[in-house]
Order: C-alpha cells, then structure tokens, then sequence
C-alpha cells in the first residue's frame, strides 16, 4: 500500500475569505460576471475560493446524505467518503479529535468508480499515486493542512480513512479545500460570456466545458514534477512565467500541451474570456524553441519532442490568441520564432506538395508519418493563418508566399488524399483505406474542402458513430471528445446542425449525465463500450489515469456560441464579427462574449411563421448576418430590419446560404416571416 507520512501539527487551518485570489497570486480577473442572468444557475464554479463537502456517500456509494461538518471513524480500515458534488482541485484541510493512535489515511479521485484507499493514478508512471498518511501519535485534537507539493490538482471524491492497532477513534471536522486553478480571479464565476438555449442539456454542456477550462488554468508552479517521481506524486513543476498558465488537465498532466489548445483556447475566449493563461502557456513554447527551429510537443518542465502536429497548433494557436485580443506585441516580439518554426516544418514538403511527416508524435492515434492527411490539414491551415499574421506585421511579401504556398498544398491534399468513392479524405498518401475521423473533420474547419465534398465527409462521419458518441478509426474502440470537437464543427460548417447536436447530445451529454463521472466537467477520452479506461492500450498504466477535467474536449462551448447563437469573432479583438445562427431543433438560443472593445451579444427565438433575431456589439465594429432559409426551398422572405420591412432573397457567404446583410456595429432586430 503506497502512502505518505506526515507529521500531525497543531497548526491554525488556512483560511480564506469568499472573495479571494489563490495565495500570493495578485488580483487581475474580473469583480463580476458581464452578462448577468438566470444562465448564472448552470455556472458550476463556486462562489468561494473555499469549500468544503456537499455529502457523505453510503458505504456502497450508491447514495448520500448531507455533510453536516463532521464525521468520525471507528477502529481499523474504517473510512468514510466526502463528495465535493463537482470536480475541485487545490489544498485540502481538516481539524481532528482522535482517541488513540494511528494513522489517517487520505485519498482522492475523480471518477466515483474509482473511489477508494488509493488515490487516481497521476504520476506519470505505471505506479499508483497511493494516499497521504498524517501520523496520530497521542490522543488529543489537531489539524492538518496537505503540504503544496502534494497539491491535488482535480477529484471530486475524498475518502478518509482509519489505520489503527489500538481500536482508535477519531471525529474529524472542518473538511475544507483551498482551490488552487483560476489563481488570478477573485470571483469564480466572472464569466466574459455566457450561453442559454431551450436545451437544458446544452445549457448544462456548455458550462462544463467553461468550467473544465477554469480547472485547467493553474498556478505557474504547480505542474506535475520532472522527472517523474517514483511513488505517490508532486505537483511543484515550473510551467512558465507570469501567475496562471492553461494546461492540458486538472489532475494530470498538468502541463502546456499546444494541440489541446485547439480547442481550449475558443473554449475560453467564448466563456470565461481569460487569456493571459494563453499568453503565457504559448510564450512558454517559444521561449523553448529548438535551434532548428522546432518547438516542442509539451512545455516545461516535461518539454517532450518530436511532434510535427504540435509544433503546428503552437503556430495555429498563436494566431488565434492574436486575432481574439489584437496583442501585435506578442506576435512582433515572437515574430523571428514564428517564422524560424515556418521554415523548419515548411521544409518537410515533399516534391508532391505534400508534407512528409517526421516529429510522429501526436494526440494519441495509432500512426503517423509521411504524408498524413491530418498533419497536412493543419499545415495548410498553419499557412493560411501564417499569412494573416504577415500582414499584420506589414510583411506582405511572406504574406504572399504563404497564402500560394496554402494554396498549393491544398490542391495537392484533394489530389492525393481525397477518396471519392469513399466521400472522405483516406489518412495517408498510400494504399491505406483508413479514413480518419481527425482529418477529415479538420479539412472541413479548415475550409480545404468543397461544399459538395463537405456534406459527402458530414455524412461519412455518422458512420462511426455508437449510442454514446463518435468511435474514432484512427485510435480503435475509442471515443475521443478532442477529436469529436472538431468533427461538431465541421458537421455545422456542413449546415448539418441536427448531426452536431445529436453528436454533442450522445457523447457529452453521456458523460455529463454518467452517475460515476464529476457531472461538472468534460472526460478527456472513453472507450467504446463506455468504460473510462481510455487508451488502456496506448500507454495509461491504469484507468483511473484518464482526465476527467481536460480542456481539448470542451469544444461544444465554442461550438454552441459560433453556429447555434452564431456569433463569432472574424477581425482582430473584434473589430469585425458575424452572426450566423443555426436554429437546428432548438425553439431560443442567445449568448455572449466580450473583448477589450466591448459586449458581444445576440439572441433568436422562434415565433409563429419564422423567427426574430437581435444582435448588439460595440460602436465602430463592423458584422456580416446570415439569416437563416425558412426552409430549405425559400428563396425570399419578409424581414423587418430594425423596423423596415423588405424582401431579401437569398445569397450565400463563403459556402453558405441564407439572407445575408452586412452591418455597422451597435444593436440590431431582425424580424423573419414567409413570404
């Protein structure tokens, strides 16, 4: 049995007052939420940096009672388990009175099927993280408070137990957690944005999905150790500069991993709106570039090598953190970096136009290599952003080069990866009849496709999917919601909102509702068959491993503001935007977000014969709208545009159609009937 002795003080508990940073860490979040309302009910942050347990578990688990302050324990092994009723993480704290001697045992978790004398396994080796033992010498009363190195950085579940030779018994009192993520705010649940919907499904999915974000936004010295500890665990890494930084997991691995921030990033901007976790965790990539200018797969103080993909998404990422707050800053003081990491990976294309794959390591599917359509996929969109960057740095020259050079890996992607008879793109240039689920759901966010070739790839997509979400080819028996967060995407970008619904329905609204899951956060991948033993077989010692706080799988927050609401940022910190909502199944939808220029907001519902849109946003912005088809063979209808009435007949943007109209900045109604 792995454990940890620490002496019992008789030390005062760490207090904190309700509104509170996490220790030292100065102040710099907001003092309340932007966009007040009854959608405030789904925030699943507390309202205090301190809390404590919300019940007691039966000794079955299979119910609860109230936590009233107290419990006691009687003679050896007795336990008793304390459910925090959401994924927490931070210091945990408790006074005792204990009659005898012994040892009080504690453990966490995350899962509740997990629950028990061994916490979840968190280390990063293939050994058990054990439980903290506080030495109970002499009958009396004490206090214990876990020292900061053992930091339990995400659980839901804390089991107490009694290991005694002398019949001991101890009343303990005052359970207690000092959360440690979000360290810079003051108030946890000052949301930037917000979402509310008919839905209380997706209402409730997209909160997790802002929560798990706040999980993973930690304190810049509280990463998982390197070189991993051999027994128990410690959490006292040095992840970066600065006071919080967004790392891949709550629990583990409690480092900067930029593919993850695919999908974290949005996830945040569109919720919490905290970025400097951002600034920060991309910073900290560049500042440990390699000298041919690659960048790592992972920040310090893992640092792991050798990732073509990841070494993109830092690129792809430094772009999106760019256009979301207009820090030119940044980009001109990374800029050299910037382009020494184009040139490394630009010069793995292959006379064929494509890229040939060597950093092989990636998100956890099975191969990779040559010329993997994945890896060409976020090439393409590294160009893409790459040239925009270019241009905000005046440099249009290279900003040239890189949009011809996008231009020309896309033809060479659909020339020899796209399958035609299959409707999908196959995952490398070979013989193989592997169609990914990651690629394809990327060349549709990435606009590398058709409109035809989208609705042929929406439609193959369904064909992997089970009961509880999409089985992804490329990692078998295996549903990963980071890969399924592009796929919802790309099946809106389709106009196929009922297919992105149902998929967020079946994968995250499984988990949200899984009796043994945290029901406040989004699991970082499951099997097929719904065990949460994700990649037993790919490298995770044991299943209580896997993250069920993980940033890459809250892509239905984003997802849910940009196609259902519609609203999304398209010019820097939001000087241009557009509103294009998909109604899909739902009868209302609105939400927000806000910039340094302002709140973002809009709303539609429906009404009888069609349905009426609002939208504000700040002065001096510019918007396109797309409102829209009443159905699917109208091609006029009757708007009232802030009290005007027309008929706007239907057009498209980009791939789109609807009612489209082009707008200044401020507040906007639309009125949408038959003709």
């Amino acid at each position: 049995m792995k454990h940890f002795w620490l002496t019992s003080v008789l030390t005062l508990v760490r207090t904190c007052t309700a509104a509170s940073c996490w220790r030292d860490t100065v102040c710099d979040g907001h003092s309340g939420p932007a966009f007040p309302g009854t959608w405030d009910s789904y925030i699943y942050a507390p309202s205090s940096r301190n809390v404590g347990p919300k019940y007691v578990l039966s000794a079955d688990t299979t119910s609860s009672t109230a936590y009233n302050g107290t419990v006691s324990l009687y003679g050896n092994e007795s336990q008793v388990v304390l459910d925090f009723g959401i994924e927490v993480g931070g210091i945990t704290s408790l006074n005792y009175t204990v009659s005898g001697t012994g040892q009080l045992g504690l453990a966490w978790s995350e899962a509740k099927n997990y629950i028990g004398q061994q916490s979840d396994y968190s280390n990063g080796r293939a050994a058990p993280d054990g439980y903290l033992a506080v030495n109970l010498t002499e009958s009396g009363a004490g206090s214990y408070e876990v020292p900061l190195v053992k930091l339990r950085g995400g659980f839901r579940y804390l089991t107490l137990f009694l290991l005694t030779e002398d019949d001991a018994s101890i009343e303990i009192s005052n359970v207690s957690l000092e959360i440690s993520f979000q360290p810079t705010w003051s108030n946890l649940q000052a949301y930037q944005g917000y979402f509310y919907s008919s839905d209380e499904t997706l209402n409730k999915i997209w909160y997790s999905g802002a929560y798990t974000i706040q999980t993973n936004s930690v304190p810049v010295d509280t990463g998982r150790r390197v070189p991993f500890v051999t027994s128990g665990w410690a959490n006292d890494g040095i992840l970066g500069n600065g006071s919080t930084i967004i790392v891949d997991g709550a629990k583990r691995d409690r480092a900067v991993w930029p593919g993850d921030m695919g999908i974290a990033v949005p996830s945040a901007f569109y919720s919490i709106g905290e970025l400097d976790s951002v600034k920060n965790a991309l910073q900290v990539m560049y500042d440990h570039q390699n000298a041919d200018g690659s960048l790592p797969e992972a920040g310090p103080p893992l640092l792991q090598q050798g990732s073509d993909t990841y070494h993109m998404w830092t690129m792809i990422g430094t772009w999106t953190y760019v256009l979301y707050t207009n820090d030119t800053t940044f980009l001109t003081q990374n800029w050299d970096r910037y382009t020494a990491a184009m040139d490394n990976v630009y010069g793995k294309v292959l006379s064929s136009g494509l890229l040939n794959v060597t950093g092989v390591r990636d998100w956890a599917r099975w191969q990779q290599g040559f010329n993997n359509s994945e890896a060409n996929m976020l090439l393409y969109r590294t160009l893409v952003t790459g040239s925009e960057l270019a241009s905000l740095v005046d440099d249009s020259e290279l900003s040239s080069t890189y949009a011809s050079r996008a231009a020309d890996l896309q033809t060479a992607i659909n020339q020899y990866l796209w399958v035609s008879d299959a409707g999908a793109f196959k995952d490398n240039a070979t013989e193989t009849t592997l169609l990914p689920q990651d690629a394809n759901s990327l060349a549709v966010l990435f606009n590398v496709t058709t409109a035809a070739q989208d609705q042929n790839i929406s439609s193959q997509l369904t064909g992997n999917w089970n009961d509880i979400g999409a089985v992804s080819p490329e990692l078998p028996g295996t549903i990963s919601p980071f890969i399924s967060s592009f796929e919802i995407q790309a099946h809106f970008l389709a106009g196929q909102a009922g297919r992105a619904l149902d998929l967020i329905r079946r994968s995250w609204g499984w988990y949200l509702n899984n009796e043994n899951g945290t029901q406040s956060t989004v699991v970082e991948g499951y099997l097929a068959d719904g065990s949460f033993a994700y990649r037993y077989n790919r490298g995770y010692s044991d299943p209580s491993y896997t993250s069920h706080a993980h940033g890459w799988s809250a892509g239905p927050t984003s997802a849910l503001t940009n196609f259902v609401v519609g609203l999304e940022v398209t010019g820097l910190a939001g000087s241009a935007w557009t509103l294009m909502p998909q109604l899909g199944d739902l009868d209302f939808a609105e939400g927000g977000f806000s910039t340094w220029l302002g709140k973002y907001r809009a709303s539609w519902a429906l009404v009888e014969g069609g349905y009426n849109v609002t939208v504000e946003t700040p002065s001096g912005t510019s918007g396109l709208v797309l409102l829209p088809l009443l159905n699917t063979s109208s091609t006029e209808a009757s708007v009232q545009f802030d009290g005007d009435v027309s008929t706007w007949s239907a057009g498209a943007v980009g791939k789109r159609i609807g009612y489209p109209k082009s707008v200044d900045g401020g507040s906007h109604t639309f009125v949408v009937q038959g003709e």
